[in-house]
């Protein structure tokens, strides 16, 4: 798990393609500090197991599902990565309850000043945008954001400037591919909505549209 507070931002040394999968190499420096092999490390917001670590660099493979549900595939070396180590019982919580679990790819279409803070628009697959709600959670590219609107096609979400500094955000282009991850109370509320359709399973589950509006869902 992790929180979408980004420790640093690594960059792609090399990426290594092979018949269903990649191996990745990425250079990177704090997120090295105690990390041993197998643990996890979250790459633009997948989480990845760290396969072999030193010389300021750590490799993790990519599964083809991995290749499949995010942008990773398509880095190209030098490419900026924004890096995490998994959380422990002691860290501090400052964003919210990251998976790691890509739900899937958006793509960045504007970015606007707004004050000392943009506001970027992100086009998003439906499915995706059923499960946000305005001043809900969701993390791009891994980082941790509040959304501010939900559109038909696309949501927008508002960055401060230490974000914009800290993580690959500040140099996204539209047109630029980003990994999504929805908050997973959203995915529980939508999964809860479907299979509690009839009337008797909503009846033993207590669960039914009257108490999620009255909920404020």
């Amino acid at each position: 798990m992790f929180t979408g507070i980004i420790e640093e931002v690594g960059s792609l040394e090399r990426i290594d393609q092979r018949r269903e999968s990649a191996l990745l190499t990425i250079k990177a420096e704090k997120v090295l500090a105690g990390t041993n092999d197998g643990d996890s490390i979250a790459v633009n917001g997948a989480c990845l197991t760290v396969t072999s670590l030193g010389g300021g660099r750590f490799t993790a493979d990519a599964m083809p599902e991995t290749l499949r549900s995010t942008a990773l595939g398509t880095l190209t070396p030098g490419a900026p990565v924004n890096l995490e180590r998994a959380l422990t019982l002691s860290s501090r919580l400052g964003g919210h309850i990251v998976s790691g679990h890509v739900d899937g790819v958006g793509v960045l279409r504007r970015r606007a000043a707004t004050g000392v803070a943009e506001t970027l628009t992100v086009e998003a697959p439906p499915a995706l945008l059923r499960q946000m709600i305005p001043k809900g959670s969701v993390a791009l590219d891994g980082i941790s954001l509040t959304i501010v609107t939900v559109e038909a096609a696309a949501f927008t979400v508002a960055i401060i400037p230490h974000t914009l500094r800290e993580t690959t955000l500040g140099r996204a282009r539209p047109g630029a591919a980003l990994n999504l991850e929805t908050d997973i109370l959203g995915k529980y509320v939508e999964h809860f909505q479907k299979t509690g359709s009839s009337p008797s399973a909503q009846e033993s589950s207590g669960l039914t549209p009257e108490f999620l509006r009255r909920h404020g869902f």
